[in-house]
């Protein structure tokens, strides 16, 4: 059989315009529609065609490449500016224009801001669409990398430790230098020295800048490349990363919300979040859920007092522990006595309260205790055994029982297949393992691309291009 040969001699002609060069049904166009509908103004981005002095590239356009470049994982600056000249969807997407990587880098630089409200926008378009009922909420995070490294994660410690040691160096220089002064002179060993000692002289300076900050801020921990990240523990170890947030809606599994924070854990987040959402979606929600890891108690109080079901399990619910013998579900709370009674009858009386932990304290005293058949199995203390119950225990019982009811069970095993879906699609299908930018308005604009391009992808499944 032959082969077809390709013959890189051979005249084309070619359409007359670029528009030809793209059929109808290309998803570039879906991309290129949905940041027509947006209003730059109302993101708060600079768009004036009168404004005088050297010509910029159209905020419009420069926005179509960074939202059409993050949905297929072209994220870096040169990488986007190569496929600008050789990518016939990006040269169509652009107009032909070819802004190069430290114009795009610039821009994106400089609109934080106004980036960080275009997923908003994108779910305000969803909602006029009705994908986006907002009636069930499901809340998920993940970690990501941030664009620095443990290294240049310093503690107060480790400042006056590092100091103490570049003291000690620049020391040993400077006796040194004095010896090479007074034997060789001016020759190659001494310049390589001051050299030395002044690397070592800046190091020291940038080593002591950080320690005045972490004093004077009453900081734990300061990256000094990137301030506002934290030290995140995942699977993959630890790392200098963000904690990134989404809001996905039941309907479509569409992202409704999205945000970074630097906690470590979620445990503070699901109220905040939820909250959000419902901001953008104008109404509050009937239902909203998430696992274990946002499980508190005090947060979820303040859920459900604005009217809103909660379906988040305790950890103890995830993990069906049994309790043992003596575990606190196994003491009974009798609230006529405001008492708890043991598995051995006795009574543990009233106590105290911590008002900062938000805890009632129970005791058996020590006596009774040591007497105990159980003791040494039950508590070993000697001042005996003690139960803390939250001031709002009550709550947390019947969180807890109304989340094993079946209508909660149905909800919450639908909640991977809706917010796990996310998270896969950016980490997986885009290649997103950290982010580019640095600092909370930095790495919140990139969260707030990544989740338009997720659900632009789902509007093309959903729709079509033509829809």
């Amino acid at each position: 059989m032959a082969y077809r040969q390709a013959e890189r001699q051979q005249r084309w002609l070619f359409p007359e315009s670029i528009e030809e060069y793209i059929s109808p049904d290309d998803p570039v166009r879906a991309y290129d529609a949905f940041v027509e509908t947006l209003d730059l103004q109302r993101l708060g981005m600079e768009w004036n065609p009168q404004k005088v002095g050297c010509p910029q590239y159209d905020p419009t356009v420069m926005l179509k490449i960074l939202v059409y470049g993050y949905s297929y994982g072209i994220r870096s600056s040169h990488k986007l500016e190569r496929a600008l000249y050789h990518n016939l969807s990006f040269i169509w997407l652009a107009g032909a224009l070819k802004p190069d990587h430290k114009t795009i880098s610039r821009f994106r630089r400089e609109n934080r801001k106004a980036l960080k409200q275009v997923l908003k926008e994108c779910a305000r378009l969803c909602i006029e669409l009705d994908l986006i009922a907002g009636n069930t909420l499901f809340v998920d995070g993940t970690k990501l990398r941030a664009n620095a490294s443990l290294n240049n994660l310093w503690t107060s410690k480790r400042c006056q430790k590092y100091l103490a040691r570049l003291d000690q160096r620049i020391d040993e220089i400077l006796s040194e230098c004095d010896r090479i002064d007074q034997q060789e002179g001016d020759q190659e060993s001494l310049v390589q020295m001051k050299t030395e000692l002044n690397s070592k002289q800046k190091l020291k300076a940038k080593v002591q800048r950080a320690l005045d900050k972490l004093q004077s801020e009453g900081s734990e921990r300061l990256n000094t490349t990137d301030p506002e990240c934290a030290r995140m523990h995942g699977r993959q170890g630890s790392h200098a990363g963000y904690n990134a947030q989404i809001v996905v809606d039941e309907k479509h599994g569409l992202i409704l919300h999205g945000d970074v924070v630097n906690d470590n854990n979620d445990r503070r987040q699901f109220a905040n979040q939820v909250e959000a959402a419902q901001e953008v979606s104008g109404e509050p929600c009937q239902v909203a859920c998430a696992d274990s890891g946002y499980y508190s108690g005090d947060v979820l109080e303040k859920v459900d007092k604005s009217g809103v079901k909660v379906v988040v399990p305790s950890q103890e619910q995830v993990t069906k522990r049994q309790a043992g013998p003596f575990d606190k579900s196994r003491f009974v709370y009798i609230a006529g006595e405001d008492v708890y009674v043991c598995p051995a009858g006795e009574k543990l009386p009233y106590r105290g309260t911590c008002m900062q932990r938000r805890r009632r304290e129970y005791r058996l005293s020590g006596v009774t205790c040591r007497r105990c058949s159980h003791f040494g199995i039950c508590t070993k203390s000697r001042k005996g055994r003690k139960i803390d119950r939250f001031i709002n225990e009550p709550l947390r019982d019947r969180l807890r029982a109304e989340f094993e009811e079946p209508g909660s069970q149905q909800i919450y095993s639908r909640r991977k297949e809706k917010v796990e879906l996310p998270f896969g699609h950016i980490k997986r299908n885009l290649g997103v393992d950290s982010f580019l930018l640095r600092g909370l308005a930095g790495v919140r604009a990139e969260m707030s691309i990544l989740g338009s391009c997720f659900n632009i992808r789902r509007l093309i499944s959903l729709r079509g291009v033509d829809g």
